[in-house]
Order: C-alpha cells, then sequence, then structure tokens
C-alpha cells in the first residue's frame, strides 16, 4: 500500500472530539493507545468496581458473595467467589482445611478464585475462635 492510499484511508476515517469538531488523520496518529491496565480500570467500572485487585462484596448474585478484577502482567480477568451466605473461617481447623483442600489454586496467584476467597473470606485476622483446632462440620 502506498503513501498517498494509507492518507486517505486514514482521512476517510474521522472521529468526534469532545468538544464537537472532527479529528484529522494526524491527530489520529498522535492519539496513544490505552494500556492493558486502564482498559482494565475501565472493564471493573464498568462492572461496579472501584479499581483492579480490590475485592469488593457482591449483592447482586444470588450464589456468589465477593467479585474483583484481577489483574497480572498484561492480563485481566473479571472473578466471582466465596459462598454466599455460608459461615466460613470459625475455626482455625476450619481455616487450616480449607487452606490445604485449595493450596494448589491458591498458588495459581491472582487469577484465581482460590487465591482471592484465602486473602479475603480466610484471613487469620477474621478467624472466630483462634485457639479452637478442631474442624466444624457445616459452620
Amino acid at each position: 500500500m502506498s503513501m498517498r492510499t494509507e492518507i486517505s484511508i486514514l482521512t476517510n476515517r474521522k472521529e468526534i472530539r469532545k468538544s464537537g469538531e472532527m479529528m484529522g488523520w494526524q491527530d489520529i496518529l498522535k492519539k496513544k493507545p490505552k494500556s492493558a491496565r486502564s482498559k482494565a480500570v475501565e472493564r471493573a467500572k464498568a462492572k461496579g468496581l472501584r479499581t483492579v485487585n480490590d475485592p469488593q462484596a457482591l449483592r447482586d448474585d444470588p450464589k456468589k458473595s465477593h467479585h474483583v478484577m484481577a489483574f497480572e502482567g498484561k492480563k485481566a480477568k473479571y472473578i466471582k467467589f466465596g459462598q454466599k451466605g455460608v459461615k466460613t473461617n470459625q475455626t482455625a481447623g476450619q481455616r487450616r482445611a480449607f487452606k490445604s483442600r485449595h493450596a494448589k489454586n491458591i498458588k495459581r496467584g491472582k487469577m484465581s478464585a482460590a487465591y482471592w476467597a484465602d486473602k479475603v473470606k480466610w484471613s487469620p485476622s477474621k478467624t472466630k475462635e483462634k485457639k479452637n483446632k478442631k474442624w466444624r462440620k457445616g459452620s
């Protein structure tokens, strides 16, 4: 493709600026592409989140309790996690059982639901009975 055809193609494509005036092909070439992080932040805001890697309680979903827009490297992923209406992290034994059961998925990092559940719902500071080493079934 020659330079003339490229310019004519670019001049045919016109974008409207916020002020209402048309952008020329030179302005289009100057326009910087958005970074992966800024695209992820836009997606997060569209889902009702404040920003990326910041989990929040989820009110609309009947099954899941939290959601997050996970961002690592140049990849972003929307993740829902945590069972709604279930008592978690009641005893130290229950927390230990969860961590051993999901250890493989927790190691996968920010792009897995188990990582966020471990961080948000199963942190040691949120354990109700810290000295109780028994695992309470159904709690």
